[in-house]
């Protein structure tokens, strides 16, 4: 047993954890938890807890359901809501075969898998995401328009804000959790938050992204008040994304920058956005998974609509941010489709599959987008050489079903079940009237 084991051993004694929640992630992003006592823990460690993959969406087939959680040491962490009686720890964990092999269909596995990957080339990936939620006076009912907790605005600071007590509750509990939080500010929809967690490696902050959901959650329902990362919950307010600013490592060096270069952006930080913008339509079914997140982005804003790139331009889908001078380290990507209802593991396995894709293969950065891509006419769009992104959930499972880069990415087993999964939904959702029709058409027809 290695130090990190004994230091989560010694942890339990000394912070007094009675149980200890292994969680995973299913091939849609749901967490998965399994309590444990602290007495099995060191077996954990040795040997996993067995569990039935069959059950689990995605896993497994009925007759190959065995599967084993291994607990993860390096994410130990006491749960900062479960401090009324005695304490409660968090890991997260790997899961894998009987044998000891890895789990094709653990989403945390193809995204360790994509890390490898990179990690042949030289390469350690960095993620930054801001993320958006809306708060909810209630619990949502069917049929009901859910109530926000505010009317405030971008940056609005206000007295007597609930958003800003949430905020603050919030930050504190993820930082107690070692997770660290950048900046924080009220967005531009009633009851819309932003909360920017900071810069870390890839699967630490697909990790983080999926503690932070949580914690949002459990922050909000100990308020009385509901949280929601759904892309659009509103016709007329903001969709909620999750812009992640990206960026390559070769060692202490960002592979991304190169002094004297335009925008400082290096050879391979051109080649990395050429490979995300050549394969974005297939990237959309990962980024933006539910027929909602369709809605998000179609009407400009903040959410992008079309295949493009630009300096500082928030209407495109892949942004170059002002670079720092004498803060080269700085230099980053930030893409705008990704919303925070993904997969993190998923998105960030397909974004970097990309990227490297385009390095590898040296695709060449298309010509810079300098307008406002939503002002341009159809024709001007065209003439320009940018491409829409796909349009609603259908199109992007028709791109993705053809897609050899996320097939071989994602693995046989979850870009089957993820791909025949989505397809369903999207089945279930034409199928459904909407009040829109009603509205529209009992009067008339």
């Amino acid at each position: 047993m290695g130090k990190q084991e004994d230091f989560v051993l010694r942890a339990l004694e000394e912070r007094d954890v009675r149980f200890v929640r292994l969680w995973f992630t299913d091939v849609l992003g749901f967490l998965k938890s399994v309590a444990v006592a602290p007495a099995e823990l060191e077996g954990a460690f040795d040997e996993g807890i067995g569990f039935d993959g069959s059950a689990i969406e995605g896993f497994a087939r009925i007759y190959e359901s065995d599967m084993l959680a291994m607990p993860d040491p390096s994410t130990f962490q006491i749960l900062p809501w479960r401090q009324d009686g005695p304490a409660t720890a968090r890991m997260f964990c790997d899961i894998v075969m009987p044998d000891g092999s890895p789990s094709y269909a653990d989403p945390r596995n193809v995204l360790k898998r994509t890390l490898g990957r990179a990690a042949e080339k030289g390469f350690t990936f960095y993620t930054h995401p801001e993320i958006e939620f809306y708060l909810f006076k209630d619990t949502p009912q069917p049929g009901v328009d859910p109530i926000p907790v505010d009317r405030s605005g971008y940056f609005d600071h206000t007295a007597q804000s609930m958003g800003a007590d949430f905020r603050r509750e919030a930050i504190t509990m993820l930082e107690s959790m070692g997770i660290s939080v950048e900046f924080s500010h009220h967005e531009a929809g009633p009851g819309q938050q932003e909360i920017d967690l900071r810069y870390a490696d890839a699967l630490s902050t697909a990790d983080n992204i999926m503690t932070f959901r949580t914690v949002i959650r459990e922050v909000a329902l100990s308020q009385d008040i509901w949280a929601s990362f759904m892309p659009k919950p509103f016709t007329t307010h903001p969709g909620s994304g999750m812009h992640t600013h990206v960026s390559l490592f070769e060692g202490d060096q960002n592979a991304f920058y190169e002094a004297g270069a335009e925008y400082q952006l290096s050879e391979t930080g051109r080649r990395f956005i050429a490979g995300v913008l050549h394969h974005a339509p297939e990237l959309s079914v990962v980024t933006n998974q539910w027929v909602n997140s369709y809605k998000r982005m179609m009407f400009g804003g903040e959410a992008p609509s079309y295949v493009c790139w630009g300096h500082n331009n928030r209407s495109a889908m892949v942004r170059v941010p002002m670079y720092k001078p004498l803060k080269g380290a700085s230099t980053r990507v930030e893409l705008r489709t990704i919303d925070a209802a993904c997969n993190p593991y998923l998105a960030f396995a397909a974004v970097l599959a990309a990227g490297m894709k385009g390095i590898e293969e040296g695709y060449e950065l298309p010509r810079e987008a300098e307008d406002d891509v939503w002002a341009l006419s159809e024709r001007e769009r065209k003439s320009l050489g940018i491409d829409p992104l796909p349009k609603s959930l259908n199109e992007a499972i028709e791109i993705a079903e053809n897609s050899e880069l996320l097939a071989d990415t994602l693995g046989e087993s979850v870009f089957d079940f993820f791909l025949r999964n989505k397809r369903a939904e999207w089945d279930e959702y034409r199928g459904q009237v909407s009040a829109f029709e009603r509205d529209q058409m009992l009067p008339v027809l």
